[in-house]
């Protein structure tokens, strides 16, 4: 869990502080955000692991803001957990109904913060996002960030990394270049779609002849990442 960036939602400063201090001690990132729009922007550009938001918030609240994270391919797997001063049963369910995935009444110690956190990532951390993934020898290792085939490492950039990283772990599936921009650049950056290309081309060098193939060209729709032929 190490590394892990937490988004922490809360219009009180005061807050944001104390809980960006107890989760920095616990080796996490922290980004902050004050409202729901900006929480958004937050999410749609950096794609945190998991997003700490408060119920109550000025504008659009929390829930609300929850509720369209869940409804957007792009954001519905980053889990939530909900921070609220509210104590009665029908809000709890309210908030889980909308997709949150825990939920911490105030006042909470950063400990049991710190403890229900990991759980959470625990729980919604995907296989192959932190252990190694294994496509026909060509191995990524998102702990140490490198890429490697039975010839040895390979050279590549962190582009065409986290382009990899995304393929590996979502196979067989075809991507629009603007499916691939929303995922790996992150929705917020001004990126022309050709743009895809080129590091697609890039991605496919540095794999050499032995893997090009992986990476395939499905035309008039996209990219997908197979081991069957195309």
């Amino acid at each position: 869990m190490i590394g892990k960036t937490v988004l922490i939602v809360d219009d009180e400063a005061s807050i944001r502080e104390m809980i960006a201090v107890a989760l920095e001690m616990a080796d996490y990132n922290c980004l902050e955000a004050a409202d729901a729009l900006e929480a958004h922007t937050l999410i749609v550009d950096k794609q945190p692991d998991l997003v700490l938001l408060d119920w109550m918030l000025p504008g659009t609240s929390g829930v609300e803001l929850a509720r369209r994270l869940k409804k957007d391919e792009a954001t519905a797997d980053i889990p939530i957990i909900m921070l609220t001063a509210k104590v009665e049963e029908d809000n709890k369910i309210q908030g889980l109904e909308v997709g949150a995935d825990d939920y911490i009444t105030k006042p909470f110690s950063p400990r049991e913060l710190v403890a229900r956190l990991k759980a959470v990532l625990r729980r919604a951390t995907p296989a192959g996002v932190d252990s190694p993934i294994d496509v026909e020898g060509l191995i990524l290792d998102p702990v140490s960030h490198r890429v490697s085939t039975p010839s040895g490492p390979l050279n590549i950039g962190p582009t065409e990394y986290r382009l990899l990283q995304f393929f590996m772990t979502h196979q067989e599936r075809v991507y629009t270049r603007t499916q691939l921009l929303d995922q790996v650049w992150g929705g917020n950056v001004y990126v022309e779609e050709r743009t895809v290309d080129v590091h697609i081309r890039r991605l496919r060098k540095a794999l050499g002849s032995d893997y090009d193939h992986l990476v395939q060209t499905v035309r008039g729709a996209g990219y997908r990442f197979s081991t069957k032929a195309a």
